[in-house]
């Protein structure tokens, strides 16, 4: 074995101990039910006495624990922290319904107004970026802030794309062979989700993001897709009178860096913030601290806007 193999195998051993070390801060999650809406999964931490309120939201084919394993500690340091599992994905609400995203954002507000909890700062990945969108639009009472990351005000660069990807997502959403796709989708992205390389994947971590992916309901999670294909808040999002932070993924191919940019410039007294990874850099062990650093940065000029100081005193800086 050379010196260089064995330096290597050593940060391969060190990097799946920090992921197991990530996933094993995970919170315990407890079922909610939700007055005419049906039954949520909710991981929480009380975080310190008096402290604000953040609300996680996951993004598309993922579930709570999934998407923030990476930044539950460090937000719980300064955070209580509420991450619900939304509706159709992980063991979040089962409905008859069309998948709605405005329908998710409800589902949020009902959840913080079942734990005394709003408002809080929204903090949206991914799809969890128009539900945070739509929780401000739709129940404004609940948002003091938001955190927008690797998301945008629409997830597709033209109609063609956007109509396409809509109807395959229909058409997949209305098959019979959603039993084969079930048994697919979970076992064949779970080793994709954990954003590693293969030298440091824990048998155990890809054994746990599969079990977790497993619980999606596939209907749901198909007009989940439909509904990001048609969503755009390009018509009112430059109407937001909250502190924003926008976390642009410089490396992403899901949602284009460009169009984060362009969300970002369309928030009023927007900041933001350069990750230089992918669409999964929530995986990455240096998100949580990341994530952290933004959302106190909103929860700052939340509390200076709650003195009639902002956006008075605002200026658009970048974080760094």
């Amino acid at each position: 074995m050379t010196a260089a193999t064995s330096v290597a195998g050593e940060a391969a051993k060190a990097a799946r101990a920090a992921y197991a070390d990530a996933a094993a801060n995970i919170p315990r999650g407890s079922k909610i039910v939700l007055r005419k809406r049906g039954t949520t999964f909710v991981r929480t931490i009380k975080g310190p006495s008096g402290a604000p309120t953040v609300v996680l939201l996951h993004g598309w084919s993922a579930t709570a624990a999934l998407n923030w394993f990476q930044a539950f500690e460090p937000l719980s340091e300064h955070f209580r922290v509420i991450a619900p599992d939304l509706r159709g994905h992980g063991r979040g609400i089962r409905s008859n319904r069309r998948f709605r995203l405005a329908d998710c954002a409800t589902d949020v507000a009902e959840t913080l107004r079942a734990l005394d909890a709003g408002p809080a700062i929204a903090v949206g990945y991914s799809m969890g970026g128009p539900v945070a969108q739509l929780l401000w639009r739709d129940h404004r009472d609940s948002v003091s802030g938001m955190v927008l990351c690797a998301t945008g005000a629409d997830f597709f660069p033209g109609n063609r794309e956007r109509y396409a990807f809509a109807a395959l997502s229909q058409i997949l959403a209305g098959t019979t062979r959603l039993g084969t796709l079930a048994s697919f989708v979970p076992a064949t992205i779970a080793r994709r989700i954990l954003n590693v390389k293969p030298s440091e994947r824990d048998p155990a971590m890809v054994d746990w993001a599969r079990r977790e992916m497993s619980k999606h309901n596939m209907r749901m999670l198909l007009e989940a897709g439909q509904s990001l294909a048609t969503y755009s808040s390009r018509d009112w999002l430059h109407r937001v009178d909250v502190p924003t932070s926008v976390l642009v993924t410089t490396q992403d191919s899901a949602v284009r860096p460009v169009a984060q940019f362009r969300m970002a410039s369309t928030i009023p007294h927007s900041h933001v913030n350069l990750l230089a990874d992918g669409h999964v850099a929530c995986m990455s062990p240096d998100f949580g601290r990341k994530l952290t650093d933004a959302c106190l940065d909103v929860q700052r000029r939340a509390e200076l806007q709650a003195q009639g100081q902002w956006p008075a005193i605002a200026t658009s800086v970048a974080l760094g």
